[in-house]
């Protein structure tokens, strides 16, 4: 993932800030302006963790997938209806219903395993999002599939943040929900917010910047989640739905910058997914409507033209910059 950098923003008066962990990752709230603000997104992230948790006995979403279908929150509901209308329009680079391909790897008990060719091509016919039916409050599933919102909820819950914001007299907000960040509004002075994006070799550290205002930025890394086989190859976490192998494609990481935190994490994992020309052509038939950054490990960095003057190599790095 990639970390927000708030160094030199100078000083800002009425900076309330949280720390907490939810949705399996720590997050930092900072809301310039209104304290209640900042409680209220917390409580919500909160709120939405306990609904869409996988492994939560209680949750909305682990009800879903022990039943086969159970009435849902509304805001279950509404991700639900989002998230099928973005793997249809991947084509289903992203699939919510990859879940059990995902366990099967060992990637929720990090008990990790190359499954066989037979175990794996049964787990893949329950992978399919067309037959996931949202009607009347409730979701149902077929037999033996399960969801996992886990490719949007953060940027779901970055967009609920938005709304929070929008509806308090917050001067401006900097969230980093695990790596997904909302940049709301401009720092002092009306500056734009400075993003770092992560190294893939070292994610501690930055290879480029952006600049941007009232976006919200989202990365995939194959660096996030990954284990070392006894054949010695490495794994990641990003399964192709349609493989039901670790996507190992030559890209490190995917960045999406856009007005939608939803957007922008599905089609991080997405785009990943798809590979860098088919990412390139996804992005002309969508018209716009996001920009996006592919780190490849050739050491070269694609750039969609939209941000390519917001977008800075940082010193010391050799990719080579190439605007689409």
């Amino acid at each position: 993932m990639f970390a927000c950098l708030t160094a030199g923003c100078g000083a800002q008066t009425n900076k309330y800030s949280e720390s907490f962990d939810a949705m399996d990752t720590f997050m930092q709230v900072d809301v310039y302006g209104d304290e209640q603000a900042m409680k209220d997104i917390k409580a919500e992230i909160t709120r939405l963790d306990g609904l869409l948790s996988t492994t939560g006995e209680d949750s909305d979403v682990s009800k879903i997938n022990k039943s086969g279908s159970a009435t849902a929150d509304e805001a279950v509901l509404g991700l639900a209806e989002k998230s099928l209308d973005l793997c249809r329009d991947t084509g289903g680079a992203l699939d919510i219903t990859v879940y059990p391909v995902v366990e099967e790897w060992g990637f929720i008990s990090k008990d990790y395993k190359i499954p066989d060719e037979k175990t794996l091509s049964d787990l893949l016919q329950l992978v399919d999002h067309n037959k996931v039916a949202v009607k009347d409050g409730r979701i149902t599933l077929p037999k033996g599939a399960k969801l996992d919102f886990g490719a949007v909820a953060k940027g779901y819950a970055a967009d609920r943040a938005k709304a929070i914001l929008d509806s308090s007299q917050s001067d401006s907000a900097l969230l980093n929900l695990g790596g997904t960040v909302l940049a709301y509004g401009e720092k002092e002075g009306g500056k734009k917010w400075k993003i770092g994006i992560a190294d893939p070799e070292n994610s501690a550290g930055y290879m480029g910047y952006i600049t941007c205002k009232d976006k919200i930025i989202a990365t995939s890394g194959s660096y996030e989640r990954c284990f070392t086989g006894d054949d010695g190859k490495i794994y990641s976490h990003i399964i192709d739905p349609k493989t039901g192998v670790p996507v190992d494609n030559g890209i490190e990481s995917v960045t999406i910058i856009s007005d939608s935190g939803a957007l922008s994490d599905a089609l991080s994992t997405a785009l990943f997914v798809m590979g860098r020309e088919e990412a390139e052509r996804y992005h002309k038939k969508a018209h716009g409507g996001f920009n996006y950054i592919i780190l490849t490990s050739d050491k070269k960095a694609y750039v969609s033209g939209g941000i390519s003057e917001s977008f800075t190599v940082a010193d010391g790095y050799d990719y080579e910059l190439i605007v689409l």
